[in-house]
């Protein structure tokens, strides 16, 4: 391969990557579209998921307010007959209820003829015979005794399209006696269903489960009565699920549309609330155009910027032809650089370095140049950068960025943050060695170590926060289990610390906890103690290696810290200075119970709480966690 066609891969390669940002950029674009489409819908079937479910509920206690009613009055019909005396009474109960029925619209009390004997409405009785309605028909024929809500009919009183719930009364002998019916107006539920806003074409539709429209928010004078049981809905209804989200294409206006439908439990309909799919698109479509215009554009003017830049790259592929082989071009660039440029030899040995190297490690270029490039990196990175350098030099990377400590003149150690680059022959095009270029992250890293520290460190007391606390709890226990050893928590709790900071303040209570803290502190004397602030006025005290015995004696010194602190607290009596109960626990955890530690919290609380309830200003030691093999529970 020529040197010419080897300068030229590079350019090749950058404009294969513009084609392919550009693809992979309307690519992932067009993908992240779908998904807010998917997002849209989703939102829109939660909507309506939650709507039907709601209105279900509405329905159901509609038909069960009507219910009610109706058995009511059957109960009082098959006590006292349909005699003329009994049936003036009822009418006079029917009156009386007018006021009172909600949601229903009327009353009604048929004989087994058809003939009206009482009803709410003000109407001839003698004018009517309901014998030809089909609720009518089908209790007389069935001995049935449950409530029917038949389809809707038109109101022989009223005009109207009502919905008819009705319960068959029986004779004393069981025959049919006659019929009790309670109506609820279909324009009552479409009225009500129209206050919830599903967009222009949004609807809610009650149905019978056989199909036909009991009611809907639109057009539904004209809807009331429709059969829908040819609609694959309700011709599938035998296998779906009794609610679920469903997509189809209207028979009223053919608009496809999302929607959820849910089943009555309790009474034989069906709640359906749908949105027309296009309006739920419609902003999504608005923003999506816009969005992908934008993509366009951005496209377009990567595609230009990629020409141009392929352009630029073939004529500086012609320049560095003939700055291949000019060392000093690179040294210029890397004496003015800040940081420090390291050329490297295939042996690892230092072949030139710049005049920043003085700045950052303490050595001047004459006293590195020759020297091993590794040979002051501490030994605990030192197998990672040799990898990344092995890497390099095989091949099998082309760049690297590494971060190490390495030794100063000062004697201290330096954080150094290198990116790496193999270097090649011009004419073999093998490698040849390595390029580093650093830069000092000292710096950087404390600061990174100090986040770190903050991190587990509650920013009042400056003790050990509950994150860190919860973590060393479930070291400690693992330790404890291994090593067959106790371990202890001791659990304070600052006594009336709320009307401390009532009557002193709050920046007396911060005080107040930190000196607190500071005594609790001074108690973690062994390296793997830990004192934290478990959340406001609480602290625990986490002893290792740490018995009953122990424990107790550490609440006690912590006890005269506090004591000797003397500090005021008006509204604790009877000592009217700042006191703390604490509640201790020792755990000696087994192999089965390694990751049993919150109970050694849970006991401490107890302790801590039996303190308390105790009388405060003391201290209970609970019993252990776990029986230590041997010895009797404490």
């Amino acid at each position: 391969m020529t040197l010419g066609l080897r300068l030229r891969q590079p350019v090749y390669l950058a404009a294969g990557l513009v084609v392919v940002v550009c693809f992979m950029m309307l690519f992932f674009s067009s993908l992240r579209e779908m998904g807010l489409r998917r997002d849209a819908l989703k939102a829109a079937e939660i909507d309506v998921t939650n709507l039907a479910q709601s209105l279900v509920q509405h329905a159901e206690d509609s038909f069960e307010m009507a219910d009610s009613l109706v058995v009511g009055l059957v109960h009082r019909l098959e006590a006292e007959g349909t005699g003329p005396v009994a049936t003036a009474r009822l009418q006079s109960d029917i009156n009386f209820r007018k006021g009172a029925m909600g949601r229903v619209r009327a009353l009604f009390v048929y004989d087994d003829k058809g003939r009206w004997l009482a009803t709410s409405e003000n109407v001839d009785l003698n004018a009517f015979n309901n014998s030809d309605r089909e609720y009518f028909k089908q209790h007389r024929a069935s001995n049935d005794l449950g409530l029917l809500i038949g389809r809707p009919i038109r109101s022989r009183s009223g005009g109207q399209w009502i919905i008819p719930a009705s319960r068959r009364f029986n004779n004393p002998d069981g025959s049919f006696a006659g019929v009790v019916l309670a109506t609820i107006d279909a324009s009552y539920f479409a009225d009500f269903y129209k206050r919830f806003d599903l967009g222009p074409s949004g609807v809610v539709t009650m149905l019978e489960k056989s199909g036909i429209v009991l009611a809907r928010s639109i057009d539904n004078e004209k809807s009331v009565g429709r059969d829908l049981s040819n609609s694959g809905l309700i011709k599938d209804m035998h296998g779906r699920p009794t609610a679920s989200v469903y997509y189809f294409q209207s028979t009223f206006d053919e608009s496809w549309r999302l929607s959820f439908y849910k089943m009555s439990d309790r009474f034989p309909i069906i709640i359906l609330a749908t949105e027309a799919r296009d309006e739920v698109l419609a902003p999504w479509r608005r923003e999506a155009m816009f969005r992908m215009a934008l993509v366009l554009v951005l496209i377009s003017l990567i595609g230009g910027a990629g020409f141009y830049l392929v352009r630029q790259l073939l004529e500086r592929q012609r320049i560095a032809t003939v700055l291949a082989a000019k060392e000093a071009d690179f040294r210029l660039l890397a004496e003015e650089s800040s940081d420090m440029v390291m050329r490297i030899a295939f042996d690892e040995r230092i072949l030139y370095v710049s005049p920043a190297c003085l700045r950052i490690v303490g050595w001047s270029a004459e006293q590195l140049r020759g020297t091993p490039a590794l040979a002051g990196v501490n030994p605990e990175d030192l197998p990672h950068v040799q990898k990344t350098v092995e890497e390099l030099k095989a091949g099998e990377v082309e760049e690297a960025k590494v971060i190490y400590r390495t030794r100063h003149r000062s004697g201290g150690e330096i954080w150094l943050e290198s990116a790496l680059r193999a270097t090649r022959d011009v004419a073999t095009g093998r490698i040849s060695g390595v390029v580093a270029i650093s830069r000092d992250m000292t710096e950087r890293k404390g600061l990174e170590d100090k986040l770190a520290t903050l991190a587990r460190q509650d920013g009042l007391t400056g003790l050990a926060n509950r994150r860190h606390f919860d973590e060393k709890l479930q070291e400690e226990w693992r330790r404890a289990a291994g090593d067959e050893t106790p371990l202890s928590l001791l659990m304070v709790d600052v006594d009336n610390f709320k009307k401390f900071n009532d009557q002193y303040g709050h920046q007396a209570g911060d005080a107040c906890l930190k000196a607190v803290a500071k005594a609790i502190s001074a108690e973690a004397r062994r390296p793997a103690d830990l004192a934290a602030r478990y959340g406001g006025e609480e602290f625990v005290l986490l002893l290792p290696n740490t018995d009953e015995v122990g424990c107790a004696s550490v609440a006690a010194r912590l006890r005269e810290s506090l004591v000797a602190l003397n500090m005021p607290h008006a509204l604790n009596p009877p000592t009217k200075r700042v006191t703390f109960s604490a509640g201790g626990a020792t755990g000696w955890p087994g192999a089965d119970s390694a990751n049993n530690h919150p109970s050694l919290v849970a006991a401490a609380d107890r302790a801590l709480y039996a303190a308390k309830h105790a009388g405060r200003d003391r201290f209970v030691m609970s019993g252990r966690v776990v029986a230590w093999r041997g010895a009797e529970s404490a």
